[in-house]
């Protein structure tokens, strides 16, 4: 180990003498990372359910999925297509900050962890240039389009790789993300503040209609987190 960060991460150095890189290791020696809320062991079952019909194998750069995306299933995309939906694909790698509760007095005084996003040009070129409406897949996804085009990046002809490290909470105006599909969070976490300025763009009130919402959601028992419902906002 050669550094230990604040953030509770650390920077590890592998000497490897079997395998190709840090990634092969780990397949070969580790276990898939459930959330610290499941409280078992990974099984066989989740190498399949925790993981979305359209991941990349080959982008192991993740430390959760995408959960708001473990809805689909290649008959509802295909049914979507077929009814003249697009879409568009982002690589996404979540990191460990995603389940870091909000723990400063105010929430604005929080560090903000960055996630890693790569955007095709063909993508690029939806966010910048279309007036259809989009509907983003997940929370994470909302922060790489709206840092994506919060950057000056106006170069439609090549992918881009950057690191949204954006806090997104109320009020807040969104660029480029007009709906929003995403499971029910944990609380304290900066997800809810994400959720709740998505509910009234560029209003302060978002977090009092976000409690209204889970309230009903508690009371039906809705199943939360990673493996639970999701809401649609329209």
């Amino acid at each position: 180990m050669i550094e230990s960060l604040p953030s509770g991460e650390y920077v590890v150095e592998f000497d490897l003498f079997t395998d190709s890189d840090p990634a092969a290791l780990a397949q070969r020696l580790g276990a898939l990372p459930l959330p610290p809320y499941v409280r078992r062991p990974a099984d066989a079952a989740d190498e399949e359910r925790y993981q979305t019909v359209y991941a990349k194998k080959e982008n192991c750069s993740a430390v959760a999925a995408p959960t708001a995306g473990l809805h689909f299933t290649p008959e509802i995309l295909k049914q979507l297509q077929s009814d003249g939906h697009q879409i568009h694909d982002l690589t996404l790698s979540v990191g460990l900050g995603t389940f870091r509760p909000i723990e400063t007095e105010k929430v604005e005084d929080h560090p903000m962890h960055s996630e890693e996003y790569f955007l095709p040009s063909g993508t690029k070129s939806v966010l910048r240039k279309t007036s259809q409406k989009r509907l983003a897949v997940g929370t994470t996804c909302v922060r790489a389009i709206e840092h994506y085009l919060g950057t000056k990046d106006s170069d439609l002809s090549s992918p881009t790789q950057a690191e949204a490290q954006l806090f997104i909470r109320p009020p807040y105006t969104f660029l480029g993300t007009d709906h929003l599909l995403t499971n029910f969070h944990l609380p304290g976490s900066t997800l809810l503040c994400l959720v709740a300025a998505f509910l009234t763009p560029g209003k302060p009130d978002g977090l009092e209609r976000l409690k209204t919402i889970y309230a009903e959601a508690i009371s039906k028992d809705y199943r939360f987190f990673s493996y639970g419902d999701a809401m649609l906002i329209l």
